[in-house]
């Protein structure tokens, strides 16, 4: 299975941090897909279903055959009469809630609903989410259950998504997964995921899907500025940011530029999967991607000591 070298991430098409109106969410598929990105990802997470709801709305039409979709398992969505709105990042309605579920029974109920909310009778890419506290679970229920969809022929590659490195390299080591999804962890600012997980996958076969490339939005605008995994940046960062911004600059590069092509000059990585809630945000990323990045700029940030060698 092959997949483009930009897919399209949908957490912020369902309301992450603000909210986004159907028709703006499916011009950013639209845009997404004319613009060539034929992976997209998405999550029950992800506004509580509303990213798998409008994501499967916008695809519906395109042939089947024409893009990859991967979705997740591990939160199982279940009815809520608390009201209120959601209070785990995306700015929706809280009538159902998470639970936790990485049961052999979870997976499969997991599975059936994100096809019913995404309108679709298979997907293609399937990762255990987020099981950071639930990693016996996770390795003992969830991937065997995934591992029989895959060879039943119901999904095509099964795998797992998080926000840290060590323990995607014990899945990787311990079970026959076909692909990884490294959020943040081999990026300009943090390339922790190639001390072991990125040269670990590329000895077994394993495709990398590298997430968070931005970090969250401290790399997202050339005046590095905002967020550090989803927290206030801390100085020292915001000024490592600024020099390699500053480096950019004399090649003619930008830093969200960088950003961007940064993560595919590993082998391991097969794609770098980048959030979007607008057609604009789309079009300015695949302008970004379009821009070749010389190679005498990883060669002078190599030399100021601001990514490794």
């Amino acid at each position: 299975m092959q997949v483009s070298r930009y897919g399209f991430g949908a957490a912020p098409i369902g309301n992450l941090f603000s909210a986004v109106d159907d028709n703006a969410a499916r011009a950013a598929v639209d845009a997404a897909y004319e613009a060539g990105f034929r992976l997209f990802d998405t999550a029950p997470h992800y506004g509580l279903g509303l990213s798998e709801r409008r994501l499967g709305a916008a695809l519906a039409g395109r042939p089947r055959d024409s893009y990859t979709l991967s979705t997740k398992v591990g939160r199982l969505l279940v009815p809520s009469s608390d009201g209120g709105r959601d209070d785990q990042g995306f700015d929706v309605p809280a009538d159902v809630r998470r639970v936790w579920d990485f049961s052999r029974d979870g997976v499969r109920r997991s599975m059936e609903e994100s096809l019913e909310r995404l309108g679709l009778d298979a997907v293609d890419i399937v990762l255990i989410h987020d099981p950071d506290d639930h990693w016996e679970q996770a390795v003992s229920e969830a991937y065997p259950a995934l591992a029989e969809l895959r060879d039943q022929g119901v999904v095509k590659a099964v795998g797992v998504g998080m926000n840290q490195a060590g323990m995607l390299a014990a899945f990787v080591r311990e079970t026959e997964v076909d692909l990884v999804m490294l959020a943040g962890r081999y990026t300009l600012l943090d390339q922790s995921g190639a001390e072991e997980l990125l040269p670990l996958c590329e000895e077994r076969g394993v495709s990398v899907l590298a997430a968070g490339a931005f970090n969250s939005g401290l790399l997202a605008t050339h005046d590095p500025a905002g967020t550090y995994d989803y927290a206030p940046a801390s100085e020292p960062l915001l000024a490592k940011a600024r020099r390699i911004a500053s480096v950019c600059e004399r090649h003619d590069v930008t830093l969200p530029q960088a950003a961007l092509a940064f993560p595919l000059r590993h082998p391991a990585i097969a794609s770098v999967v980048v959030g979007a809630r607008s057609a604009g945000e789309v079009i300015a990323n695949a302008a970004l991607v379009a821009e070749p990045v010389p190679e005498a700029l990883w060669a002078d940030l190599v030399a100021e000591e601001l990514i490794p060698a």
